[in-house]
């Protein structure tokens, strides 16, 4: 089964904790603290490789967990930072986040990598805390929440040759004719129920890449017949191969329904250089068709020409002019009609109070990490929280909101007690 299109859950890797220690040997009676730093969490990453072809792994497996660093230890032993846990996908994967419907990344070359989701650090020992005030600081971090995204992925396919046409036009007899490729061939529509890839070689200097796309039929652009999923496997081409059906019952009714629902598709696809090529000219009865169908393309503004991929009749000169159009291309260069609006950052410090019938609820990036990063069985720790909430402001809003004395905080995943 070929799947264009899937989403996935990932989530980056929590960071280790630090920790409260204290060095005890003996004769020496004042150590001081030696609380080591944890790992930092292992981050999710994203890499196109050509060792994939379609996204049918992640029919199998649609949840990726990095895993949490490590805690640390004493000696000011920091905690073994976890492996980023790198995800696999086909050169052409478009990666969307599912929850704002914001292209993240297109991933276009071999190698090429995305950070998606980074692990958080790791939380800081007691020996960070240290002070000429505080030289027994009971007071150490846990380490920081990891991100979590829901993602969608969608692939399209880069190849210099697009090659389109009804079903059953003889596209995967030609794709396997000219290179390694090995499609299914049988003498019914719909044999091709998902692209395939081939290289062609023409020598040592010059090859380029043909996709056979699955056959098309009047309506595609709305989902008949095999579907749009297939037409977005056209728009990255730089060359499109319209095969005709020479036995079809009128080859350029074909040849016009298909170019519609292209231009339906999308309307640059029209604007693509389009080569046309008449198949199985091996039979007579297609030989005396070609002089009409040949005016009447070329009538439309078209090059066609008649080949055979059985008896590989003029093969041969369309794969030469096949490589002429792609060395002439030159990708357009969209100029927006806008200068872009460039926004700066949301404030990670930036929090809102909302008010709720169980108390009050504090939300924003920073204050909810610091809670999460706390260790609220350290008095120390606590401290250390109510002055960040001080510095940031939150104490002060809350007033400003109404809070009374004894009513219930809630900062993330933490339950407090508002006292003015």
């Amino acid at each position: 089964m070929f799947i264009d299109e899937v989403e996935i859950y990932v989530q980056s890797g929590i960071g280790g904790n630090g920790v409260v220690h204290f060095r005890r040997e003996k004769f020496v009676p004042r150590g001081g603290p030696d609380g080591g730093d944890g790992g930092k969490g292992g981050d999710i990453i994203i890499e196109a490789t050509t060792h994939l072809n379609t996204l049918n792994p992640f029919h199998f497996q649609s949840k990726f967990i990095a895993n949490n660093g490590k805690n640390g230890s004493k000696q000011k032993s920091s905690g073994h930072s976890a492996p980023n846990m790198i995800i696999k996908v086909p050169i052409g994967t478009l990666v969307y986040d599912t929850t704002t419907d914001q292209l993240l990344v297109d991933l276009t070359a071999d190698g090429q990598q995305y950070l998606i989701c980074k692990g958080g650090r790791g939380g800081r020992g007691n020996h960070h805390f240290a002070t000429s005030r505080n030289q027994v600081p009971q007071i150490a971090e846990k380490g920081e929440p990891g991100e979590e995204k829901f993602l969608r992925l969608e692939l399209k396919l880069i190849a210099d040759v697009g090659i389109v046409g009804v079903p059953n036009a003889g596209k995967s007899s030609f794709l396997a004719s000219v290179s390694k490729a090995t499609p299914k061939i049988a003498n019914y529509p719909f044999t091709t129920l998902e692209p395939n890839l081939g290289v062609v070689i023409m020598d040592m200097n010059h090859q380029f890449v043909a996709a056979d796309i699955p056959g098309l039929v009047e309506g595609a652009h709305d989902g008949v017949g095999l579907g749009d999923s297939f037409l977005r496997h056209i728009q990255r081409t730089k060359v499109i191969l319209h095969m005709l059906d020479g036995l079809s019952e009128d080859p350029v009714a074909d040849f016009s329904q298909i170019n519609s629902e292209l231009a339906l598709f999308d309307e640059k696809l029209a604007e693509k250089a389009q080569i046309v090529a008449f198949n199985k000219m091996d039979l007579p009865d297609v030989q005396s068709r070609w002089p009409a169908v040949k005016k009447a393309i070329e009538k439309k503004g078209y090059e066609i020409v008649a080949i055979s991929t059985v008896s590989h009749e003029e093969v041969q000169p369309l794969l030469w002019r096949l490589m002429e159009m792609i060395s002439a291309y030159q990708e357009e260069i969209e100029i927006p009609d806008e200068m872009p609006v460039y926004r700066p950052e949301p404030d990670p410090r930036a929090f809102t109070v909302e008010a709720s019938e169980d108390g009050w609820l504090v939300r924003g990036k920073s204050i909810e990490r610091a809670a999460a990063m706390t260790y609220w069985e350290h008095d120390a720790s606590v401290r250390r929280f109510q002055r960040i909430m001080e510095t940031i402001g939150v104490d002060e809003a809350l007033a400003a909101a109404g809070a009374q004395m004894g009513d219930t905080v809630f900062v993330g995943d933490y339950e407090l007690e508002y006292w003015d």
